[in-house]
């Protein structure tokens, strides 16, 4: 089919920013779809419909939808394909019906303006999402380009920054990226005073540590203590072990069950991009606890979900991965989980006490899968030497279900 719908990226310059092909799409549509802010940098044409998009936004599909066939065009900002609008047309729209006319990126101009290689950045995006995801990014050295939510943004992440140890951080904030009204602000996060700006605003973080700062590794075995916890913790190394059988993968989701304070489903997203958890939990002081550090450390998204398994799991999405660390002997909770379980996904159970260790060995007998018993020792003092103190061993049962 001949491409009726043509999605053009358009920076703060304007129609004479755009390249050629972009300004006849723009000039021949019948209707011209884009935000006020959009529209306004083009001049009307006679004959054309100009329409904003609707509120709420959802209804701009059947709308669009409703002229196939009809030269249209949509005004987006930057490259369309970039948290933008193209992303959720390509979904609802096959590739061949439209055209997808890309202008730079905001990201692109504040890493020439900042020269930074795009490639070595990470972009944080803030609007419509959590400040907190920055944590989960916060080491010595890293470049940081967050795309504020509005004009109290950068104030927010300088407070953010101070508070975990990283006042020295530089930010430079740009506003109204790549046209007339381009604007810089710079300054550090431990003393930034410059009021609320432009809505429109990106923010570059040259992320400097201090002293007190706390820059902890994204991979699996955090320190016990970047935990606020009761003592329900799977600790250190027996959480990397079970994140190392639980084998995230990019995009998966995992069933914490009985979270306690959240470790396993909070590693679990930290380890792999676009993962995603749900925490199940039934204690209002854990769940807290879960609360707290999910934010602390960078995973503001997981999911926490307020009850007892198995009748706390109804109507939850699908997991590609299950971990049982609470309730392992409540009737029902093992297999639904593992009804639950999508084809190849994995599932691990942890055992400490003779009881829940007897119930994987019965488990296994009717999933299949592989038990490992972990014993740990700890050097301390003995006298005036040093001696080990072993910890409680735990069994794990491992499980893949079958295609």
């Amino acid at each position: 089919m001949t491409a009726w719908l043509t999605i053009v990226g358009i920076g703060e310059d304007g129609l004479p920013g755009l390249g050629e092909e972009a300004r006849r799409a723009v000039a021949e549509a019948t209707v011209l779809f884009g935000g006020e802010r959009h529209l306004a940098l083009v001049p009307e044409r006679a004959g054309q419909r100009r329409q904003t998009w609707p509120s709420p936004f959802g209804a701009a599909y059947d709308q669009l939808l409703a002229l196939r066939g009809s030269p249209v065009c949509v005004l987006a900002s930057g490259d369309p394909m970039f948290y933008g609008i193209g992303g959720s047309l390509a979904e609802r729209i096959a590739p061949d019906e439209m055209r997808i006319l890309p202008a730079p990126a905001s990201v692109s101009l504040a890493a020439a303006r900042m020269g930074w290689p795009v490639q070595e950045t990470r972009i944080v995006p803030a609007h419509g999402r959590p400040l907190e995801r920055v944590n989960l990014y916060l080491t010595d050295g890293a470049r940081l380009l967050v795309l504020s939510a509005d004009a109290h943004t950068p104030a927010q992440l300088a407070t953010l920054l101070d508070a975990r140890g990283f006042g020295d951080s530089r930010l430079s904030v740009f506003e109204r990226l790549g046209g007339p009204a381009e604007r810089r602000l710079d300054g550090l996060a431990a003393d930034w005073t410059h009021p609320p700006g432009a809505a429109l605003n990106l923010i570059a973080v040259a992320c400097r540590a201090g002293p007190d700062a706390l820059p902890w590794s994204r991979r699996c075995g955090l320190p016990d203590d970047a935990y606020a916890h009761d003592g329900q913790l799977t600790k250190r190394d027996i959480r990397a072990a079970t994140l190392a059988r639980l084998a995230p993968l990019p995009g998966e989701r995992l069933w914490d069950v009985g979270a306690g304070c959240g470790s396993i489903g909070i590693e679990w997203m930290r380890a792999e991009r676009g993962c995603r958890a749900i925490a199940i939990e039934s204690d209002a002081s854990r769940r807290a606890l879960i609360e707290r550090n999910r934010t602390r450390l960078g995973v503001p998204e997981l999911d926490l979900v307020a009850g007892r398994a198995p009748e706390a799991l109804e109507g939850l999405a699908s997991p590609d991965a299950v971990f049982i660390g609470g309730g392992l002997t409540v009737a029902g909770v093992a297999d639904r989980c593992w009804q639950a379980l999508k084809p190849g996904g994995r599932l691990v159970a942890n055992a400490v006490t003779v009881q829940s260790e007897a119930f994987l060995v019965g488990l296994r007998a009717r999933i299949g899968g592989d038990l490992t018993r972990i014993a740990i020792a700890h050097a301390s003092p003995l006298g005036r030497f040093d001696g080990w103190r072993p910890a409680m061993p735990v069994t794990l049962l491992t499980a893949v279900k079958p295609d």
